[in-house]
C-alpha cells in the first residue's frame, strides 16, 4: 500500500479549476481552463487551439498564486497585456489560499476574465 500524502492546496486548487471548466467536452475543445502547481506556485491557464493550426493547443496564463513560506502567505498577481506578471492591488497576499481564490472569483477590476 503507497502512503500517499494529500496536499490541501493542491486539492483547494483543483477543485476551483474543475469548476471553472465548461462540463460540455466539445466545449472543452475549444477553450478549457488548467493549473500548474510545484508546491509554491500555482499558474492558472486558460487552453485553446492554435489560431494557425487547430490540432495544437497554446496555453494563456491569467493568474499566478504564490507562497513564501517564510512569512506564511499567499500573494495574488495577474498578467498584464505586455507578459508580465504585476502584483494584484489592493489584496494582494492571505494566509488562506481560499481567500486568494475568492479574490479572482470576484474579479473586481476584470484582471482575470475580462
Amino acid at each position: 500500500m503507497t502512503n500517499k500524502t494529500i496536499d490541501i492546496n493542491e486539492s483547494t486548487i483543483k477543485k476551483y479549476v474543475e469548476s471553472l471548466r465548461p462540463e460540455n467536452l466539445e466545449i472543452r475543445e475549444q477553450v478549457d481552463i488548467g493549473y500548474s502547481y510545484d508546491g509554491k506556485v500555482v499558474i492558472l491557464f486558460e487552453i485553446r487551439p492554435d489560431w494557425n493550426d487547430a490540432k495544437k493547443k497554446q496555453q494563456f496564463d491569467f493568474a499566478k498564486i504564490r507562497h513564501y513560506k517564510s512569512r506564511k502567505e499567499w500573494n495574488l498577481y495577474w498578467m498584464r497585456a505586455s507578459g508580465k506578471w504585476e502584483i494584484y492591488e489592493p489584496f494582494p497576499e492571505s494566509t488562506h489560499l481560499e481567500k486568494i481564490i475568492e479574490v479572482i472569483k470576484e474579479d473586481k477590476h476584470s484582471c482575470f476574465f475580462g
